[in-house]
């Protein structure tokens, strides 16, 4: 505070007070353009200085003096590297990174047919169907989702869904919501995706729409609230507060939108979003707060209610994260589960009946079964939902208007979401949630009781349970590796280094699998530790210096390269 109070006191000795200010602008000693040049200088200076106070308060002087090092520590290093004999090295390395990557992604041989160009004849749909079993199989070494063994990744809500959302999907292969008079019925179906949406979350006279999933919701909220706190408060340069937990995808949706992003630390133990961080990071400029329920990282959720007052507080919007939880934490007080067991694992409030919530994000194509591409993101009320429109009556090509970022948008998509809603209904969810939650909750338990080594992150309410290593010995990310080996495809945290799991419809076929792989790789880790592996190598990389996370960007960039080498 004393930085602004020296600023106010350096403008109060060069600028004359209000009622002299006329005198001193004709003052003939001074030309029009110095007086303006000395008025444009003390205004940048001023509004410099309160950008820097704001960003100081928010961050606090030991993260941005941390901050400032490894800023410089990576210019220094960077510029290093470009040296000849450092980036010869370099592009090595990187060179075998990308081979490493191309050797399990892309097939080799002679006997891989690859289709470059369009057919000079159209192909029968029984050659179709047999080139894409053909396919599936060349790489040879992909996992089989239906072994059970990954996280997240597919939820599938059973063969008989897939039927139901194989006959939605020809019924309306041509559809698109984007012509209501063409396909009334879809439209109509994506009204009502919205409104069982909204009830199931507490607001049925609230809005929404949908979306291509959780990360158009997540950027569509971010538009929203940016637009919003233009119109109504006159921010031009927004900023937004989140958790370090929060998904990666709210800074996507701020880099897109042009919003400065606040990182506030969580909890360690609680991995509940800190407070007083989040209250001392709000400044005229905050446009919205987050909170997740639960969040991708451990599966652990924010205090929804304390970040809902500060939201009422200070008017600003509250974005609660519950595309994870989805369609699992709407139904954990029915089913029995929301106190937790034994002090562990309670959910406290999350949804539209906690006073500052003002949109909820919520992936249907996750514990809802819907086909993958749905998500709905919804509002408090209609008139937040309006600053997420986009509409230009300019265009040559006629008035446009579309409620989200695409124009044209699949209304199988839609149809197969409401069909899945309609299959599944109240009871299935229910009995889903019930199931996966268990699942999840004795993976935790197990853990606790019987690994000492490692200990589980925060007290999960909901299906991720994620664990860290307690025991010098013991790498956390090795014993990530050794799952790989025996067929698990798990996800690698940091902050702190983890693993976590997200349990599925599929995972409750091989949980007790998942424990004893689990205890045998914790002990051969302890017994014999490599230090090696894809989760060692990469995540001890991003920790290794300050250039450590660049040079892991280009190795996620040659990843994304990859996938489109045909």
């Amino acid at each position: 505070m004393d930085t602004i109070q020296d600023v106010v006191s350096l403008l109060e000795h060069t600028l004359p007070p209000p009622e002299r200010f006329w005198d001193w602008w004709c003052d003939s000693t001074r030309s029009p353009f110095e007086a303006i040049k000395t008025v444009l200088f003390f205004y940048v200076l001023a509004t410099q200085t309160l950008r820097a106070f704001r960003h100081l308060r928010a961050r606090g002087l030991r993260r941005s003096v941390v901050d400032g090092y490894v800023w410089t520590s990576k210019k220094a290093l960077l510029v290093a590297m470009k040296l000849p004999q450092a980036q010869k090295k370099l592009q090595e390395e990187l060179g075998k990174v990308r081979a490493d990557i191309e050797d399990k992604l892309v097939p080799k041989g002679g006997e891989i047919t690859r289709h470059l160009a369009l057919p000079a004849q159209g192909k029968s749909s029984e050659w179709i169907l047999q080139e894409m079993a053909r396919m599936d199989k060349e790489l040879g070494t992909h996992t089989d989702w239906r072994q059970g063994k990954i996280s997240g990744a597919v939820y599938h809500g059973g063969d008989d869904l897939s039927k139901v959302l194989v006959a939605a999907f020809e019924r309306y292969a041509v559809s698109n919501p984007l012509h209501p008079d063409v396909f009334p019925s879809i439209r109509k179906m994506e009204a009502e995706i919205v409104a069982m949406c909204l009830r199931m979350y507490n607001n049925p006279d609230g809005a929404g729409t949908m979306t291509s999933g959780g990360t158009e919701s997540i950027v569509m909220a971010i538009k929203t609230y940016r637009d919003w706190a233009r119109d109504v408060k006159g921010i031009t340069k927004p900023e937004m507060i989140i958790p370090v937990t929060a998904h990666a995808a709210f800074d996507k949706g701020a880099a897109y939108m042009g919003v400065k992003v606040h990182e506030v630390p969580v909890d360690p133990v609680t991995r509940h979003a800190n407070l007083s961080r989040v209250r001392r990071a709000i400044n005229g400029n905050t446009i919205m707060l987050v909170g997740s329920a639960v969040n991708f990282p451990d599966g652990n959720q924010d205090d929804i209610v304390a970040l809902g007052a500060l939201a009422a507080r200070y008017n600003i919007g509250l974005h609660v994260d519950c595309c994870l939880g989805s369609f699992i934490v709407p139904f954990l007080e029915q089913a029995g589960l929301a106190d937790g067991e034994n002090g562990r694992y309670k959910l406290t409030p999350f949804d539209f009946r906690v006073r500052g919530v003002t949109s909820i994000s919520c992936d249907t194509h996750k514990y809802g079964f819907a086909p993958k591409g749905s998500s709905v993101i919804m509002y408090r009320d209609a008139a937040l939902r309006r600053y997420q429109y986009y509409v230009t009556p300019h265009w040559t090509g006629g008035v446009y208007g579309s409620p989200s970022l695409s124009g044209s948008r699949p209304g199988a998509l839609i149809a197969g979401t409401w069909a899945a809603m309609q299959y599944m209904g109240s009871d299935g969810y229910l009995q889903s949630c019930r199931d996966i939650v268990t699942c999840a909750r004795h993976i935790a338990n197990t853990i606790t009781a019987s690994i000492p080594e490692l200990y589980v992150l925060g007290s999960p309410p909901a299906s991720v349970v994620a664990f860290g290593s307690q025991h010098k010995s013991v790498n956390v990310y090795e014993v990530g590796d050794r799952m790989s080996k025996r067929g698990w495809h798990l996800n690698a945290l940091s902050g702190p280094a983890a693993v976590h799991i997200a349990c599925t419809r599929l995972t409750l076929q091989v949980v007790e699998t998942f424990i004893s792989d689990l205890k045998a790789c914790v002990a051969e880790t302890k017994e014999a530790p490599e230090g090696k592996g894809t989760m060692v190598a990469l995540y001890g990389l991003g920790s290794s210096s300050a250039v450590g996370p660049t040079i892991v960007e280009e190795v996620a960039s040659i990843f994304l390269d990859t996938l489109y080498k045909a």
